[in-house]
């Protein structure tokens, strides 16, 4: 369930879950490019009836630089480490991105070890810093994300539907016009008898009415601004309102249809319900491990930032 999850905007402690939660989103992608790219470069040698060729393997090489390997794995980390900048990067252009990443990793490394900073105290530091990290990464996906079944998904998703109320959405058209006079004089048209359609197409000044007719097809009460959404859905099927005043200017509104809205899919709520399900098992986990341990922070205002940020008392 793993490639579910995505980074949300979250308060307070759960802002810590943003780039494990890209991490968790993007580790899958380079071997996803990489396939697309072998299956395109070997469709002509290979006959029809083969299939595409599997997917490349974690320990693949994909470059060598100065006698080390760069593998599917290390492009892997490499989108990680790029995390929500990947998503600024044409699809295409993906797989050659992460490779100069790790090429330009490669040889800074290698002028770094030439430099003998293995010794250095800093990167000491940090490299305990990423081993926590990656251990930490490791851990949350066997404990957290791969926890997360198709079963808790669907369970998730029947509750969120069964809470959530029964609506309805209408069909519906406008004529849209700028001053209300205008307005008046399109409805007492349409009261004679007009065309709603084609006075749609000769006046309205909705950039899509010439094509439209000012039809808006079906959309529920909130996907629309109030005045109008108010005005349309008290309206009875094929009743023809009287001016409506919005922001974007005087509307006449004519009701096709109305029907109960239909629920969105398990396929539609599936990334949202993963998420919400990574979010709590994380916090769960989180808060199971924090009260079993001993966290001792001197700085009594530190202490109690930390607290607010965690959501509880330290130990």
């Amino acid at each position: 369930m793993t490639s579910h999850i995505r980074p949300a905007q979250l308060p307070g402690f759960l802002k810590i879950l943003v780039l494990v939660l890209f991490a968790l989103t993007l580790c899958g992608l380079p071997a996803a490019v990489s396939a697309q790219d072998a299956s395109s470069s070997s469709a002509q040698a290979a006959p029809a009836d083969q299939g595409p060729p599997p997917p490349p393997k974690p320990t693949d090489v994909v470059a060598t630089v100065g006698g080390e390997t760069i593998t599917e794995a290390d492009l892997a980390f490499a989108a990680e480490d790029l995390g929500q900048d990947l998503q600024q990067i044409p699809q295409d252009q993906v797989r050659a991105a992460l490779l100069a990443q790790m090429i330009d990793l490669k040889l800074m490394a290698q002028a770094g070890h030439a430099a003998n900073l293995e010794n250095d105290d800093l990167y000491k530091q940090r490299l305990s810093y990423l081993i926590d990290r990656a251990l930490r990464r490791a851990y949350t996906k066997q404990a957290v994300s791969d926890a997360i079944t198709p079963d808790q998904i669907k369970a998730a998703y029947d509750k969120a539907i069964a809470a959530m109320p029964a609506v309805d959405e209408i069909h519906a058209r406008h004529i849209l016009v700028t001053t209300e006079d205008d307005a008046k004089a399109i409805k007492a048209q349409l009261d004679a008898g007009a065309d709603f359609a084609t006075l749609a197409k000769e006046k309205s000044i909705e950039p899509g009415a010439k094509d439209s007719g000012g039809d808006l097809g079906y959309f529920t009460q909130d996907k629309m601004v109030k005045p109008f959404a108010d005005a349309a859905f008290a309206l009875k099927v094929n009743e023809i309102s009287q001016p409506i005043q919005t922001q974007f200017g005087w509307h006449i509104i004519q009701v096709l249809d109305r029907r109960p809205a239909a629920k969105p899919t398990l396929e539609a709520m599936t990334q949202q319900l993963g998420q919400q399900l990574y979010i709590d098992k994380y916090r769960a986990l989180f808060d199971q491990l924090r009260k079993a341990a001993t966290i001792d922070i001197p700085d009594a205002e530190l202490k109690a930032q930390v607290d607010a940020q965690l959501g509880g008392a330290t130990q």
